[in-house]
């Protein structure tokens, strides 16, 4: 049973359906459905890793299914536990950076990197757009700084979300953090003002660079893709956030103990927020199964002779390389550095280099167009 406090202040006992077994076990069906479609559509990938630049991102991408759903479900399991589920969602958000950073950098990956892309854009005008959020860009024109500031508002969210995670668990240790509490002397007003902020950024950043390039990103279906990662991560915090609001002002009870357990405010809107979530990603693993496939890497590898295929152990590592981060911080240090030109003037230049049989190798990026390729020069502004 669940002592909650209705919105006149009655206290009551009640059963509460998150803490049953029957939610458990709903949650948990759609939750190990998902994960065994996203985890066979990873090892997929892994063992057609035929072209690493680009499904490197796409798997990192893939991986917000098995985090975000086994992570919720968890939370869901352990409400009565000490407020456990904060810890768990600090997680689950800080790994959301992580794939609007990844999304955006896939695209790059796909049209060739900066130099390629500006040798398109460049000097183009930016057509003003309310829908899109270029009214206020009218009669600028596409430079280099454009990108610059799209790669910059992704990173930040990189650097923002643990910091915001950091200080929400240490307010939360303090008791100076509940969900859906606006007091301006508790630690949730504030941090829903800045991850709010940034995260809109971030997802402003991917938006109009998507305006900009939709037309040279439409041979890769981007519609799905994007439509999909920004309802995943842009939904589910409005989502969250109004799940708060309405425990606050007493639409959602506000349990005072859950089996017995004392809990704190937010807890029963944070639960049901976990409880969508662990249904919502059955759903997005099915789009996400769509809108990354991996029918054209594997028509790449069977053009490579079977003896040349990868052994087993290339998956796992493979799967090591695709997790590490260490081109994110290097991206980062290159997009904040004052010495930005040179590195817009270095390896995104692709040298075709031809094999001994006087052909491009299979799989090299170098096969793009050398008119595609152009020196960047940093002075220009966005």
């Amino acid at each position: 049973m669940t002592i909650i406090r209705t919105s006149n202040g009655t206290i009551i006992e009640h059963q509460m359906f998150l803490n049953t077994l029957a939610a458990q076990a709903l949650t948990g069906i759609f939750v190990w459905s998902a994960l065994l479609i996203t985890c066979h559509q990873i090892y997929t990938h892994l063992r057609s890793y035929s072209v690493p630049n680009e499904q490197r991102y796409i798997i990192r991408i893939l991986f917000i299914v098995p985090v975000y759903s086994f992570d919720s479900w968890l939370s869901l399991l352990f409400i009565t536990n000490d407020q456990y589920y904060v810890y768990f969602d600090s997680i689950r958000d800080c790994y959301e950076a992580f794939v609007i950073y990844n999304f955006l950098s896939l695209s790059f990956e796909y049209l060739g990197g900066e130099s390629a892309i500006m040798s398109e854009i460049r000097g183009k005008p930016i057509q003003s757009s309310c829908l899109y959020g270029t009214c206020c860009l009218g009669g600028m024109s596409y430079s280099i700084g454009f990108l610059r500031f799209c790669k910059q508002a992704t990173l930040q969210f990189c650097v923002v979300k643990p910091i915001m995670a950091v200080i929400t668990i240490v307010l939360q240790a303090y008791g100076k953090y509940h969900d859906g509490d606006f007091n301006i002397n508790g630690g949730y007003l504030y941090i829903t003002i800045i991850y709010n902020f940034s995260v809109s950024l971030s997802l402003y950043a991917l938006f109009i660079f998507f305006f900009a390039t939709s037309d040279l990103l439409r041979p890769f279906e981007p519609v799905l893709k994007f439509l999909t990662i920004k309802s995943v991560i842009f939904l589910s915090f409005w989502q969250g956030m109004v799940l708060a609001i309405l425990e606050r002002w007493g639409v959602i009870p506000n349990a005072l103990f859950i089996d017995g357990h004392e809990v704190g405010a937010g807890t029963v809107a944070a639960g049901w927020q976990n409880f969508i979530i662990c249904i919502e990603m059955f759903f997005a693993a099915i789009a996400l199964k769509y809108a990354f496939t991996c029918t054209v890497y594997q028509e790449k590898k069977n053009e490579v002779p079977a003896e040349n295929h990868p052994p087993m152990h290339s998956i796992s590592s493979g799967l090591k390389e695709t997790m590490n981060p260490g081109d994110m911080v290097q991206d980062a240090i290159h997009n904040f550095s004052p010495a930005y030109q040179q590195y817009t003037q270095q390896s995104t230049q692709e040298v075709v280099q031809p094999s001994a049989n006087g052909k491009v190798a299979a799989g090299n990026k170098s096969t793009r167009k050398s008119d595609k390729i152009m020196l960047i020069t940093s002075d220009d502004e966005f």
